[in-house]
C-alpha cells in the first residue's frame, strides 16, 4: 500500500491552477490531489491523472483552481441589519441604530444571519472568515454545521450585552467556548475586545492575559476614524495605539482591524510589535473613516490581510470585491498606479490572511500537506476573456459568482454552485421573518427615543 502522502480520493483538475498568489506558479492543465483533509500532490492534469488512476475527478475545461479566500474581519451575524442605517458616521451608525436593535438581539437570530453570511461567503469564494460578535456560540454552531473554517469570539464591552449580560459572565462564555472548540479541526476561538472606546483598561488587560491563557489571537478594532483616535487621547493622553502598548498589549498575537489613523511612528511600533493588521477597504470607504496606510505598512513589513467588515457596513462579505477596491483605493490615494498590485493584493487575500491567523503551515497555498481548501472559478465568461495574466484577472475582474466549486478541509462545500451543506432556500425564507423583527424593534426603539 502506498504512504498516505501519495493516496489520493479526489482529483480536481481545469484549465489552469493558481497553487499561490503568483503568476509564475501557474500551472496550465492542473490538478490537485486531495486526500482526506489534504493537498497530496499538484501537478498536471496528466501527472496526477496516471498517477491516482482510482481517485475521483472533478474536471472543468474552463476552471481556475486557486486557494479559497481567507476573510480575516466580520462580522457575519450582522447580515441581519444590512442596509438598515446607511449613509451614516460610523459612531452615529453604532449608537443609534445598530446598537438599539442589537439589546433585542436573540440566539436563533445570530445562528440563521451566521448562516445567510456563510452562504454568501462560500459562493463568492471566502474558505476562512474571522468573526467578533454576540452570541458566538451559535457563530460556532452555524459554522460547524456548513463546513466552513472559522475563527470566532465572543465580542466584549464595558456595557451589559445582550449575548452574556454583565461583563464577567462574558469572559465565563469565551472559557466555555474554549472549552468547547479544543481541537476543533476547523473552528479555532479568540479573545474578542471590541476596541479602545468601548472597553476599560481593565477589560483590555484581562483580555490580554486571556488570550495568552489560551494562546490565542486577540482581535480587536483599532485606530478606525479620528473620532476614536480623538476619544483616547481625551481619556488617557495617548492614541489607541500608544494605549494598547502602553497596557503591554501590543504584540504578534493581535489581529487589529482597521489600522487607518495611524502616524508614522504607530507603523513602526506596529511593526516591532508584530502586530497583523486585517484591511476592511469598503466599509471603511462606506463609513468615510479614512483610507488606511497600507503600502506603508507593507513596507515596514506587516502582515496585512483583507476583511470584509460585517455585511451591515459593506454591506456584503464578498472578498473579490473586496481585493478590487483594495487594489485601486490605494493606487488613487498614493496618486501611484503601481501601488498595491495584483500580486500583493492576492497575496493579502489568500497566505496573508493565513498568517495573520496564524495559519499558513495549514492554508493560504495549495501545497503537499496544506489542508484542502480551495475554490475553482469559471474562466469562460465574457469579463473573463482574453487571459495574459491570473492575479490580475482575479483582482480586477473576476467576481465572487464566478466561484462554481468550493472545497474546505478536504469536503465539497458547494459545487456547480449549489451548497452543499447549507439549504440555500430556508435560510433565505428564515430571513425574510427575521427581518420583519427587527423592522419592529426598529421602530419600538425609536418611539422609545
Amino acid at each position: 500500500m502506498n504512504d498516505k502522502n501519495e493516496q489520493a480520493h479526489y482529483i480536481i483538475s481545469g484549465r489552469y491552477l493558481l497553487p499561490t498568489w503568483r503568476q509564475a506558479d501557474r500551472i496550465d492543465n492542473g490538478a490537485i490531489a486531495v486526500y482526506e483533509d489534504h493537498v497530496t500532490a499538484i501537478g498536471s492534469r496528466e501527472q496526477l491523472r496516471a498517477k491516482f488512476p482510482e481517485a475521483e475527478e472533478l474536471h472543468e475545461p474552463a476552471g481556475l483552481i486557486m486557494p479559497g479566500l481567507i476573510n480575516t474581519h466580520t462580522h457575519a451575524p450582522m447580515s441581519y441589519l444590512r442596509g438598515i442605517a446607511d449613509d451614516l458616521p460610523l459612531m452615529t451608525w453604532l449608537q443609534e441604530h445598530i446598537f438599539p436593535v442589537e439589546q433585542k438581539l436573540d440566539g436563533e437570530m445570530v445562528y440563521h444571519s451566521t448562516l445567510l453570511s456563510i452562504a454568501e461567503m462560500i459562493k463568492s469564494g471566502t474558505t476562512s472568515f474571522c468573526d467578533m460578535y454576540l452570541f458566538a456560540g451559535e457563530v460556532a454552531r452555524a459554522a460547524d454545521e456548513s463546513g466552513i473554517r472559522a475563527w470566532i469570539g465572543e465580542v466584549l464591552y464595558d456595557f451589559d450585552s445582550p449575548s452574556y449580560g454583565k461583563l464577567d459572565n462574558g469572559f465565563e462564555v469565551v472559557r466555555k467556548l474554549f472549552a468547547s472548540y479544543l481541537d476543533h479541526p476547523l473552528i479555532t476561538i479568540t479573545v474578542d475586545p471590541h476596541s479602545v472606546y468601548t472597553c476599560a483598561p481593565s477589560l483590555l488587560e484581562k483580555s490580554g492575559a486571556l488570550a495568552e491563557e489560551f494562546d490565542s489571537l486577540l482581535v480587536v478594532h483599532l485606530a478606525e476614524t479620528e473620532s476614536e483616535v480623538a476619544t483616547c487621547v481625551e481619556r488617557y493622553g495617548l492614541t489607541p495605539v500608544e494605549h494598547l502598548d502602553k497596557l503591554g498589549l501590543l504584540n504578534s498575537r493581535v489581529l487589529a482591524a482597521h489600522c487607518v489613523q495611524l502616524t508614522p511612528e504607530e507603523i513602526q511600533l506596529l511593526a516591532a510589535r508584530q502586530v497583523r493588521v486585517s484591511h476592511c477597504v469598503e466599509s471603511n470607504m462606506k463609513l468615510a473613516s479614512g483610507a488606511a496606510p497600507i503600502p506603508e505598512l507593507l513596507k515596514h513589513g506587516i502582515c496585512v490581510s483583507i476583511g470584509t467588515d460585517g455585511p451591515a457596513s459593506n454591506n456584503d462579505v464578498d472578498m473579490f470585491s473586496e481585493m478590487s477596491s483594495v487594489a485601486k483605493v490605494h493606487k488613487v490615494v498614493t496618486m501611484d498606479p503601481t501601488a498595491m498590485d495584483a500580486e500583493t493584493t492576492l497575496c493579502c487575500g489568500t497566505i496573508n490572511g493565513a498568517k495573520a491567523l496564524r495559519a499558513d503551515t495549514e492554508i493560504g497555498t495549495l501545497e503537499p500537506g496544506k489542508k484542502a481548501d480551495l475554490i475553482v472559478l469559471d474562466l469562460d465568461q465574457p469579463h473573463l476573456v482574453p487571459i495574459y495574466n491570473l492575479p490580475s484577472h482575479l483582482i480586477y475582474a473576476a467576481r465572487g459568482g464566478d466561484v462554481i466549486h468550493s472545497m474546505i478541509n478536504g469536503r465539497l462545500v458547494m459545487k456547480g454552485r449549489k451548497l452543499l451543506t447549507i439549504n440555500e432556500q430556508m435560510v433565505i425564507g428564515k430571513m425574510q421573518e427575521i427581518s420583519a423583527r427587527v423592522l419592529q424593534i426598529r421602530a419600538e426603539a425609536e418611539a422609545g427615543r
